[in-house]
C-alpha cells in the first residue's frame, strides 16, 4: 500500500510540473504576437472576438466581456480591422453569447452588416478553427484578455494561421481573474491533448459564411 501512495504522489506531482511548464511554454510562444495599443497593433482584415457570458453567475456584470466588445469597436474604428466575426456558445435557446456580443458592438458603433456570428464557437479549439473553415480567416486578430490570448494563439499557430492577439483590459486582482487563471491551467492542458494526443475534431456544422468588410 505504501509503495502505491508513493507511485500516486510521484504521479500526481509529474502531472502538475507538466502543467506548470506547458503554462510557461504557451505564453512564451505566444508573447511576440499579443499587442495592447491599438496604435500599435497591425492591421488585419478581420477580427475574431472570443465569446463569454455577458453577465456573471451572480447576475453582476461581467467586465471580460465588457472588455472584448470594447476591443474590438476599438480596432474597428481605428481602420484596424473591417470586419468582425464574434464566435461563442449558442447551445441552447436559452443561452446566446454571440447575439448579445453583436447587439453590443452595434449600441458601441460598429455596424452590423460588418459583424458575423459564429454560433458553435463552443470552445476556443472551435472558434479558432471554425475561423478559418467556415468564415476563411487565415491571417486575422483574436480579441480577448492576455490569459485566454495565449491559448488560442497556441491552438491557431498549430492550426497554420497566422492569428496576433489583441489584448483586452483584464480585471486583474479580483476573485474573478483568479478564478480563469486557475482554469486557464487546466484549459491548456486540455488544448495540449486535444491537439497531439486526442486529436480532437471541432465543429464544422453550416456551410461556408461570407465575411463583409469595410471598403
Amino acid at each position: 500500500m505504501g509503495r502505491f501512495f508513493r507511485w500516486t504522489f510521484v504521479i500526481v506531482l509529474s502531472a502538475m510540473a507538466g502543467v506548470f511548464i506547458l503554462d510557461g511554454y504557451i505564453a512564451e510562444q505566444a508573447a511576440p504576437d499579443l499587442y495592447g495599443s491599438v496604435e500599435t497593433v497591425p492591421a488585419k482584415k478581420a477580427a475574431l472576438v472570443l465569446g463569454t457570458a455577458k453577465y456573471m453567475m451572480g447576475g453582476g456584470k461581467n467586465y471580460f466581456y465588457i472588455y472584448r466588445i470594447r476591443a474590438a469597436a476599438a480596432l474597428f474604428k481605428a481602420g484596424k480591422v473591417k470586419a468582425i466575426v464574434v464566435s461563442g456558445d449558442n447551445s441552447t435557446k436559452y443561452y446566446n453569447e454571440t447575439t448579445k456580443m453583436k447587439q453590443d458592438l452595434i449600441k458601441a458603433g460598429v455596424p452590423g452588416k460588418y459583424i458575423s456570428i459564429d454560433p458553435l464557437g463552443v470552445r476556443t479549439l472551435d472558434s479558432v478553427v471554425r475561423a478559418e473553415a467556415i468564415f476563411d480567416l487565415k491571417d486575422y486578430i483574436i480579441v480577448s484578455q492576455k490569459f485566454h490570448l495565449e491559448r488560442a494563439l497556441f491552438l491557431a499557430k498549430a492550426k497554420g494561421q497566422k492569428a496576433i492577439g489583441f489584448m483586452a483590459k483584464d480585471i486583474p486582482g479580483t476573485a474573478a481573474a483568479y478564478r480563469m487563471k486557475a482554469r486557464e491551467y487546466v484549459a491548456r492542458a486540455k488544448a495540449f491533448l486535444d491537439l497531439y494526443i486526442l486529436h480532437t475534431a471541432p465543429k464544422f456544422d453550416g456551410k461556408k459564411e461570407k465575411v463583409h468588410y469595410k471598403k
